[in-house]
């Protein structure tokens, strides 16, 4: 589960590594059909980088498997030692609304060596989603981004911004509602596990070998439950609780968003003071934004804030608003160290809220060199990397989360939702507030999402790891998913950031890599260090 309706990562990073030229369909235009029990014939092809792509066709809806079908892109590095070869390692880099085949690229290297070379490592843009039969609310970039001027980057200010927002987003869910409607009542959580399955089946494996990140635990959560008998070896790393987010605990969906249910705004409030506290104690040569100890660092970003929310400061032709700010300050929280897809990492983050600090409101100075000087785009949330499509806007991550997850239909309760985050999580709670206020008017919802149980006895058991402090989903996340579902081991890792898999540690690595060849779990409550503590 990722972060803004905006592309903030379009100025917290440089899209980096290999980008594949996948054609994106915008709705569904086939009447091709298949049986109900056809996984997708595949013809793979050279991509570039050792890299293999296909298409796959599933069925839109599968109460209909004989109706039309859509198309799922897929990407895979066959395994480096084939005369090992166990089989194939599904990889679902996060989300909702984020392309697998933009981000397994630069992220091959992530995965430990030996499982390279035992497994074929696949991935696939989701329904809706990227290069797959993809949700579109306007004909062009240009046309979404003329119905969404005025909005700001992560979330409104004030009354003026807040009615605006919701009327815009108002208008924004109508559009979707008229161009995509064939395809929004299909997109949930659990048709992508069916589409997986079938994937599953095409590579020729009798049980699913997989690794999900942050939402990618959702989806693998959710195939676990759907497909228990079917289950080979699951890693779910950087958890979301499947109550909370699918129904939540008590009356909480008709009250708060999905991410205040499972306290997105909390890990990041938490991982943001950790942030300052050890900047606070690093010497100034690796985090420059130091005011001299956390307590001083800790005020000193309070008042960058202040300084922001009365005076934007213009840097290398960009304005940072507060509410930008929060943002993107929120985005590079995610990796400790610069990753493969551009993240700059903490260092980095200290350099820029110093120049912020030092810029002031007229200044010309050069911001953050990771950050590009343009406007954000409206493009999708991000997860590990965005798709780097030619039009991929909001709505690819909107027509997931509104349509799986309950959250609040009334847009003037947004207000006293973000009032209450607000008070328990500072600005973060405001960004991830209002992030959800588009769920509001969405139009479609599917009537095939899984909402539980979670707790049904699977053939193998799953591997839960989580970060101890995680900014996007939070360490009690982690130890949610292992009592919820029926078979499961904690994996925990003391570190910071979003993710191990962004996050490494060569322990974490060591005991997946057991459990993904031959099943072997982790003692009882094992704990690894990271292997990069923050400003060295």
């Amino acid at each position: 589960m990722h972060l803004p309706r905006h592309n903030l990562r379009a100025l917290a990073i440089r899209l980096g590594g290999a980008v594949l030229a996948l054609s994106s369909i915008v709705a569904v235009t086939t009447a091709r059909t298949l049986p109900a029990s056809a996984a997708p014939a595949l013809s793979w092809r050279d991509c570039g980088g050792g890299f293999e792509c296909a298409t796959a066709p599933v069925p839109l809806d599968y109460d209909d498997p004989y109706g039309r079908a859509i198309d799922i892109a897929v990407i895979r590095h066959p395994a480096t030692d084939p005369a090992h070869r166990i089989g194939s390692l599904f990889f679902n880099p996060g989300g909702p609304g984020d392309s697998g085949t933009q981000a397994l690229p630069p992220y091959y290297s992530y995965f430990p060596a030996s499982v390279r070379a035992r497994f074929d490592v696949v991935s696939f843009d989701p329904r809706g989603v990227g290069a797959s039969t993809a949700v579109q609310c306007y004909p062009s970039l240009a046309d979404e981004q003329q119905a969404l001027a005025g909005t700001p980057a992560a979330f409104p200010v004030g009354r003026t911004e807040e009615r605006n927002w919701i009327r815009v987003f108002a208008g924004f869910d109508r559009a979707c509602g008229g161009r995509a409607a064939e395809l929004l009542p299909h997109l949930s959580t659990a048709n992508v596990a069916r589409d997986m399955d079938l994937l599953r089946q095409d590579v020729g494996d009798e049980r699913l070998s997989y690794l999900g990140v942050s939402y990618g635990t959702y989806l693998g959560a959710t195939y676990a439950n759907l497909f228990p008998g079917r289950v080979r070896a699951l890693v779910l790393d950087g958890n979301i609780d499947p109550v909370a987010a699918a129904t939540g605990y008590g009356d909480q969906a008709r009250q708060l968003a999905v991410t205040l249910r499972f306290g997105q705004d909390l890990g990041m409030a938490r991982t943001l003071r950790a942030f300052l506290d050890l900047c606070g104690t690093a010497d100034p040569s690796a985090c420059v934004f130091s005011a001299g100890s956390p307590s001083a660092t800790r005020a000193k970003y309070t008042e960058l804030l202040q300084r922001l929310r009365a005076h934007p400061v213009n840097a290398g032709g960009q304005a940072y608003t507060y509410d930008l700010t929060v943002g993107l300050v929120g985005e590079i929280l995610y990796a400790v160290e610069p990753t493969p897809g551009g993240l700059p990492g903490w260092a980095s983050l200290g350099t820029f809220l110093q120049q912020l600090w030092t810029a002031g409101a007229q200044s010309t100075a050069t911001p953050l060199h990771a950050l590009p000087t343009h406007p954000p785009a409206p493009l999708p949330a991000p997860g590990l990397l965005t798709a780097a499509e030619t039009y991929a806007g909001p709505e690819q991550e909107h027509a997931i989360t509104c349509s799986d997850f309950p959250n609040p239909r009334n847009p003037e309760s947004y207000r006293a939702q973000a009032a209450y985050a607000y008070a328990r999580s500072g600005a973060f709670g405001l960004w991830r507030t209002w992030a959800m206020e588009p769920c509001a008017t969405w139009p479609a919802t599917d009537a095939d999402r899984y909402a539980g149980p979670w707790n049904r006895p699977t053939a193998a058991p799953i591997l839960v790891v989580g970060n101890t402090t995680d900014p996007g989903t939070p360490y009690p996340n982690s130890v949610a998913m292992v009592h919820r579902l029926a078979r499961a081991r904690l994996l925990t890792v003391e570190g910071y950031g979003h993710t191990a898999f962004l996050n490494p540690s060569t322990c974490a690595d060591t005991y997946e890599t057991a459990y993904l060849t031959n099943g072997t779990l982790p003692p009882p409550d094992t704990t690894c260090p990271q292997d990069h503590r923050p400003f060295g």
